[in-house]
């Protein structure tokens, strides 16, 4: 327990890093969301092929792994994509407290695969829904909700269904193997549409942009192995990840806010009660 809690913390600091240069990638260098998922991609896939060697990798000649395979190309494809579209009028902040919702979900399908219904959980579920209504409300007024709300649904589907096969497909093939193959065919799929030898030219932050952005894939790669060894224990325990990224993000917001993005009141409520929620659903566990 102590170990997948230390675990869980080293992801966090990782994710926050990746999280905030998404951010940047989007507001500073103006990248779409072909081209942010393409150096992603691409640039978590050519970390990953010097750390492939040193890891648990098989995999079988079967449907099952050819499936895993293509859902994680499109949930990694929605993902960014839909983060390319939501983080233009959205913060970094706004986004992971929506992502919250994950967790919910992930609880929901470790129940439906046998996990034991604890009411406290599910009270926490009734805390942190309150939150993050405030904080939608408080958003409306400066982020039109039925401009985004199709690719907010599609954003958290593309996260969850991550988790799931994640999860199933470990049988047939390691998470380390399907993730690596998948983001290889993300970026060949995404050629046509990143249009790779003009993303320095159209950066508006020039080279210097793009090697940050691309430079971040290495945190990302041993933050995505700790994530997938975190979808073998259970997909709630791994959903409590981005909660966790909320909290920190939720102080770095208070110390240092970007410029029209510091959390009016309500949004600090619907934030705390938020956080509470998550912390007390994973803490429930072990009552």
């Amino acid at each position: 327990m102590i170990m997948e809690f230390l675990l869980m913390l080293l992801v966090v600091a990782l994710y926050t890093v990746c999280s905030l240069n998404d951010k940047y990638a989007v507001s500073r260098c103006k990248m779409s969301g072909s081209r942010l998922t393409f150096l992603m991609a691409a640039g978590t896939a050519f970390f990953m092929a010097f750390t492939l060697p040193f890891t648990d990798t098989y995999i079988t000649l079967s449907w099952q792994s050819a499936l895993a395979i293509l859902l994680i190309v499109l949930s990694k494809m929605l993902e960014f994509q839909m983060a390319g579209k939501i983080l233009i009028t959205m913060s970094a902040f706004e986004l992971k407290a929506w992502n919250g919702v994950v967790l919910f979900l992930s609880y929901l399908s470790d129940v439906l695969l046998g996990e034991e219904v604890k009411l406290l959980r599910i009270l926490c579920i009734a805390l942190t829904a309150p939150g993050l209504v405030l904080i939608a409300t408080v958003g409306k007024r400066k982020v039109n909700y039925r401009e985004i709300a199709l690719w907010l649904i599609l954003y958290i589907l593309g996260k969850f269904l991550y988790g799931v096969v994640m999860q199933q497909c470990t049988p047939y093939i390691s998470s380390q193997m399907t993730l690596f193959i998948a983001l290889v065919l993300l970026a060949v799929i995404l050629i046509p549409a990143a249009k790779p030898m003009k993303i320095v030219g159209d950066c508006a932050e020039g080279r210097k942009g793009i090697i940050i952005i691309l430079l971040c894939k290495l945190p990302n790669v041993f933050g995505l192995y700790g994530e997938n060894k975190l979808c073998e224990t259970s997909l709630a325990n791994w959903a409590f990840i981005t909660p966790m990224i909320l909290v920190v993000m939720f102080i770095a917001e208070l110390i240092k806010p970007e410029e029209g993005e510091r959390p009016g009141k309500l949004s600090l409520l619907g934030s705390v009660i938020c956080i509470l929620g998550v912390i007390g659903f994973q803490w429930a566990a072990a009552v």
